[in-house]
């Protein structure tokens, strides 16, 4: 018979990967005297720990770190607080009363809390969801596994490597790729513009001169035991393959990096809204979900491009969660936060224009490459700020900052909305 454990905590941090333990930090520097988090992996820092490029840190710490580095730096800080961790530790349930069931090689653990945070991440979407022909051949793997595959175990997936996908971490691997001796034969991105960071399409694959397919997809796969080569072809506007235009190239790996998913199954469980742009939590200004007391952050929330950027808003869901405990009162939301003309989804969702005291940070992404442009902000149709842009595409998140006194100009609006406009 299973050992059963009840415990109670102020605040139960679901997932150890860097929004995490940014959470737990700030909960605990808030206030929150016992916190406790949750992580179903042999250790803490998540996806950090088999990104071993530089690159991190330039926002928060102000210097470039590793993912290992970064990563590092949050585990010190977490562990120099009181602030209990269970490894191995697989969460099954969470409720709208913050009744949550884990279990471990220990037992199943019952915890109740007075604040939750969800930061469990997001998954890779495979290639079942793409929908490939061709056989179940080996050497077809998700980026991000590839990367763990190299950097954490050391295995080389293939020696002759297509990458479908131009996601962060698929070019990224097309860099590795080539440095562990591989060749890169292909990068292959059905739209006419990158899903990564401009500055991953330069290091990545303009630098180590690897062709660069827009428009084109992958359709299908040729082996049976083993891959040996994929058929690409061109696509039209509404992205579906142009016959003529088919090619083969040889390979014996296919990498995809054709999105992330937000992992928010916990989240339904407990009730929470999600939204059907982001499959992240709605929340408001201070990260909280319709549900009291459950707040959500990090990639579980939207995926991000920067793990500087998890971490801010990942310590403003902690410090939230830390001043639930204290008031058992939720934030209430009057106005809703909206993108259009352009703008694809801004995060936060809501907020309270009555009461105004501090700035507010808004993330957002549009849908369409746009040059020498403005991004407004409008208060019910009044026009508070405007962004200049150089150049806006689907692969950067954008930040816009309003400050308190901005807002209050125009307090107790019931809307704001963010638009792309030309100059």
């Amino acid at each position: 018979m299973s050992n059963i454990y009840n415990i109670s905590v102020d605040v139960a941090v679901i997932g150890g990967g860097p929004s995490g333990l940014a959470a737990a930090y700030s909960a605990h520097k808030n206030g929150a005297e016992k916190v406790l988090i949750i992580e179903r992996g042999d250790g803490l820092g998540g996806i950090l720990n088999q990104c071993i490029h530089s690159g991190f840190g330039l926002h928060n710490f102000k210097e470039e770190l590793t993912g290992p580095e970064y990563a590092h730096k949050y585990i010190e800080m977490v562990k120099s607080l009181k602030i209990e961790i269970m490894l191995n530790s697989m969460v099954t349930s969470v409720n709208d009363k913050r009744e949550i069931t884990a279990i471990n090689e220990n037992g199943i653990y019952k915890i109740t809390a007075g604040a939750v945070v969800l930061s469990t991440g997001c998954r890779e979407r495979p290639g079942g969801a793409i929908n490939i022909f061709g056989e179940r051949a080996a050497g077809v793997y998700t980026a991000g596994l590839a990367q763990k595959f190299c950097n954490i175990d050391g295995y080389l997936v293939g020696r002759e490597v297509v990458i479908l996908g131009s996601g962060d971490i698929g070019l990224i691997m097309a860099r590795r790729m080539i440095l562990e001796g591989a060749k890169v034969r292909a990068v292959v991105e059905i739209m006419p513009h990158s899903s990564g960071l401009a500055r991953n399409i330069v290091q990545c694959v303009e630098d180590f001169d690897i062709p660069l397919y827009y428009n084109h997809t992958v359709i299908k796969t040729h082996g049976k035991e083993r891959l040996e080569r994929v058929t690409i072809a061109k696509v039209d506007e509404k992205l579906n393959p142009l016959k003529d235009s088919e090619f083969d190239v040889d390979c014996d790996a296919l990498l995809l990096s054709v999105g992330l998913i937000p992992e928010n199954e916990l989240a339904q469980m407990a009730g929470v809204e999600l939204s059907p742009i982001t499959n992240g939590a709605i929340v408001d200004s201070t990260f909280s979900t319709n549900i009291d007391g459950i707040y959500a952050c990090g990639n579980a929330l939207h995926v991000h491009d920067l793990v500087d950027f998890v971490s801010i808003e990942s310590e403003a869901a902690g410090k939230s969660a830390a001043g639930f405990i204290k008031s058992q009162k939720n934030y209430e939301s009057n106005a809703e936060i909206v993108g259009e003309s352009g703008v694809r989804y801004v995060v936060p969702h809501k907020m309270n224009s009555f009461e105004i005291s501090e700035d507010l940070t808004l993330r957002f992404r549009v849908g369409d490459v746009y040059k020498d442009c403005n991004v407004g902000v409008y208060a019910d149709g009044v026009k508070i700020k405007n962004k200049k842009c150089m150049i806006l595409t689907p692969g950067e998140m954008e930040t816009i900052v309003l400050k308190s006194a901005e807002l209050a100009a125009h307090k107790g609006f019931s809307k704001l909305t963010l638009k792309v406009e030309e100059v």
